[in-house]
């Protein structure tokens, strides 16, 4: 039996189970996109479409480069009959607000939509981010947030994702690392406003020397992501990871990041961002279809197609990093 796929099946996070398809709901050849610029990079694609033929569902996933200005006639299309939905990735998380006809409260919460669903014509947007963190978190680590601190790297959209997951599912404090302390100021607001103590610092050194008093680290800024802008970057040194904390890369490519390795080093486990990818995927794919997600194929595929991106990059590393 395929465990994963019972995981998956749970309640979304602020939002509910998506509804059974309805008669020949299916029966045509359908279609969902990635909406994003650049997309070249996700492996999106190519776990969504093993998704989508694990469980016959005539239907095609593809990757469209959207520049801005033409977002709004992209979300337009997908109003057409045979679409099903989309998901939405940078720098249109925030931009397509104005385009849906609704949001989930989650969405609004986090700032961003990263799944829209068309249900007879009419565009929901929702965000599935917090549902795939928690996911992974549980899952793949088998860790409880519940009455425990964290320390969130980074002040963008992920971050938001994971402090509102966090705060909602009961974490005793949280600490927000930005180099730009305003924005992590913003976001240490909202998760006070949750109910859970939090405080902002800035993302240095002398800065995060009480990391120790953490049980989970979450990096949700680019540093040591293949092709970024500062790929053999780490936002934290060994020196100041608690050896019996959990560290979670959002990161997924490569699957070692510099954060992993220094965690790894000091004995910390650590956990990989490819788990929150293909969670938070499989929640879209729920809500699109109302089929429980294949969870098995879709990470088969997702390190399959991130295996032949290192290779052929001249990284060839493989090496898995869920715990």
């Amino acid at each position: 039996m395929d465990t994963r796929l019972a995981r998956i099946s749970v309640p979304l996070l602020y939002s509910t189970q998506p509804s059974r398809p309805k008669d020949n709901q299916l029966s045509m050849t359908k279609r969902i996109y990635l909406l994003g610029h650049p997309v070249s990079h996700s492996v999106s694609p190519a776990f969504q479409q093993a998704a989508l033929d694990s469980c016959s569902i005539d239907a095609s996933y593809a990757a469209l480069d959207v520049p801005p200005a033409e977002l709004p006639a992209a979300v337009r299309s997908l109003r057409d009959s045979d679409v099903l939905g989309a998901n939405v990735t940078v720098p249109h998380k925030e931009a397509v607000f104005p385009l849906l006809d609704s949001v989930s409260d989650e969405a609004r919460l986090i700032g961003a939509v990263n799944t829209i669903h068309n249900r007879d014509g009419m565009l929901e947007g929702h965000n599935t981010d917090a549902r795939g963190f928690l996911s992974a978190l549980r899952e793949e680590a088998g860790y409880e947030p519940r009455g425990k601190a964290a320390l969130i790297l980074g002040a963008g959209g992920s971050a938001r994702a994971v402090a509102v997951a966090l705060a909602g599912e009961g974490a005793s404090s949280v600490v927000i690392a930005n180099r730009t302390l305003e924005r992590a100021e913003a976001l240490a607001d909202l998760v006070r406003t949750l109910g859970v103590p939090a405080q902002a610092v800035a993302l240095k050194t002398d800065s995060l020397r009480d990391a120790g008093q953490c049980d989970l680290v979450v990096n949700c800024t680019s540093l040591g992501m293949t092709g970024g802008p500062g790929p053999s970057e780490t936002p934290l040194t060994a020196e100041l990871i608690p050896p019996d904390a959990l560290v979670f890369d959002l990161v997924y490519n490569p699957r070692e990041t510099p954060l992993l390795r220094e965690a790894a080093s000091v004995g910390a486990r650590t956990l990989g961002g490819l788990p929150m990818l293909v969670y938070q995927g499989a929640a879209a794919f729920e809500l699109w279809t109302g089929v429980a997600a294949p969870a098995q194929a879709m990470f088969e595929a997702a390190e399959a197609a991130l295996a032949a991106r290192q290779t052929a990059s001249g990284h060839g590393q493989t090496t898995t990093t869920r715990s």
